[in-house]
């Protein structure tokens, strides 16, 4: 009896110094490959866009910018801005009009369109040539 006694006792010892040594060791490597600081860690992309759409709120020409709804965006000489499909200014965004886009955050937090498209979006869908019933 005192044989298997100890067989189940050193078996039991086996089992356990088998699950305690990986995660332990899991464990020194999670500690390990933790950033140090952050300059390790890397810099947020500057090329994520984000769309945006809605009434137009505000525009103001000498200060470049463009509120929909309640977000002001920076307007620069790289936004692109189209009206019906063609090339804009914002001097041609009228408050009440819809507009939409897309546009990034900056390092100072301000949002900076990068295109901007007056004017509803078109919805029609163009007529096939068998559309009429033939």
């Amino acid at each position: 009896m005192k044989k298997y006694i100890l067989q189940i006792t050193l078996l039991s010892l086996v089992s356990a110094g088998l699950f305690v040594v990986p995660v332990t060791g899991h464990a020194n490597d999670a500690k390990n490959n933790t950033p140090a600081s952050d300059q390790t860690t890397a810099p947020k992309s500057k090329h994520t866009t984000i769309p945006f759409h809605g009434k137009i709120s505000a525009v103001d020409t000498s200060a470049m910018t463009l509120k929909v709804g309640n977000r002001t965006f920076q307007v620069t000489s790289q936004t692109k801005i189209l009206k019906d499909g063609k090339t804009a200014a914002l001097s041609d965004a009228v408050v009440g009009d819809q507009a939409r886009g897309v546009y990034q955050k900056t390092e100072t937090g301000s949002l900076e369109a990068l295109t901007i498209q007056l004017g509803a979006k078109n919805m029609e869908k163009p007529k096939s040539p068998n559309s009429d019933g033939q």
